[in-house]
């Protein structure tokens, strides 16, 4: 099964966040930098309001499946290596550094 099908969540690791602010300008529907300079996922946005951020270590959030390559490109991309997206039904990790 294809992870396109497939419901997936994203999370970042503070901890190897570099802070480039590259996931925020592909998908910051996303993900958003916060004032400790560090990128954060966002949670769903309600219709017509701002997508809260949050800001709990390890927090995910859903991937919208129209922004599935946007947030595949940031894991890519990502200098620190800490953007992980997984399948929420096993919690196996399809893109970022410790997919297989």
């Amino acid at each position: 099964m294809s992870a396109q099908n497939e419901a997936l969540e994203v999370w970042i690791d503070q901890d190897l966040c570099t802070g480039d602010g590259i996931c925020a300008q592909y998908a910051p529907e996303v993900f958003e930098l916060d004032i400790d300079g560090l990128a954060y996922v966002k949670g769903p946005a309600p219709e017509g309001e701002e997508a809260e951020l949050l800001a709990d270590p390890g927090a995910t959030t859903p991937v919208p499946l129209p922004l599935l390559q946007d947030v595949v490109d940031s894991a890519k991309e990502c200098p620190g290596d800490c953007i992980h997206v997984r399948r929420i039904s096993d919690k196996i990790e399809v893109y970022g550094p410790d997919a297989e």
